[in-house]
Parts: C-alpha cells; structure tokens; sequence
C-alpha cells in the first residue's frame, strides 16, 4: 500500500512539474534571464509550490509520524554552513546552464530528447563524486 501512495505521490508531482512548465528548459533559462526577455510565469508556480510547501511543513512538525505510520523525518537545523551555500550554487549553476533540475529532468525522462539523459547522467555522476568525497572525509 505504501509504495502504491508514493507512486502516486510521485506522479502527482511530475504531472505538476509538466503542467507547470519546469520540464521546459527554454521556459526556464527565460525565467532565469532576468537582463534579457524575463518570462516571469514560473514566479507563480514557485509561489504557489512554496505556499503548499509552507502549510504542510508546518503541519508535519506538529506531527509525530506521517499519515502511512512512518516516522516523521524533517531536517533537524536551521543552520546556513559552507556545505549548504556551495550545495545551493552548484544546484543553481546546473540549473542556469542546463534548465534543468533533477525533479523536472526525470519528470522529463520519457519525454525529452538526448539533453535530458545527458543531464541526468551527470547528476548522477555528480552525486557519485559527492559521495566519494564525503566518505574520503574531503566534505
């Protein structure tokens, strides 16, 4: 039952990152061109993202376990570290140069063209060296 909730959990947000137009990269680099022609159409899907967003996470910190039962699992700091902002820029660098992030990019899997598997592989890619660097000590 848990992994039929989560597949449709899962499917719900794709469906919601295509509607939204985050699986467009062109849509993207235009919202991020704020010097150029701005498109400023996916200020409201974020708005609107981090208005559910805010209500849920408030919800769930009230909460002890999820609706399935499991342990509520929400970050346990608010600290702003080196890793945080070097995790932030490398995210936003990936996503100014590729119009991509990774939930739209597997969202977009079935449906993109080349780009698309060459940004996921080096996702990938980057989360394996990510790894190795945290388990060498070097992170």
């Amino acid at each position: 039952m848990a992994n039929l909730i989560a597949l449709l959990a899962g499917l719900v947000f794709g469906l919601g990152l295509i509607v939204g137009g985050m699986t467009n990269p062109a849509k993207v680099l235009a919202f991020l061109d704020i010097t150029g022609h701005w498109d400023p159409s996916l200020a409201f899907v974020m708005m609107g993202a981090i208005a559910v967003g805010f209500f849920a996470f408030r919800s769930a910190a009230k909460q002890a376990t999820s609706t399935l039962g499991w342990p509520m699992q929400l970050p346990g700091t608010r600290l702003i570290d080196r890793k945080l902002v070097l995790g932030a820029a490398i995210f936003g660098a990936g996503w100014g140069i590729a119009g991509f992030c990774p939930g739209p990019a597997a969202a977009s899997l079935l449906t993109g063209g080349a780009s698309v598997w060459l940004f996921v592989a080096s996702m990938l890619a980057g989360m394996a060296v990510h790894t190795l660097a945290v388990r060498r000590g070097w992170l």
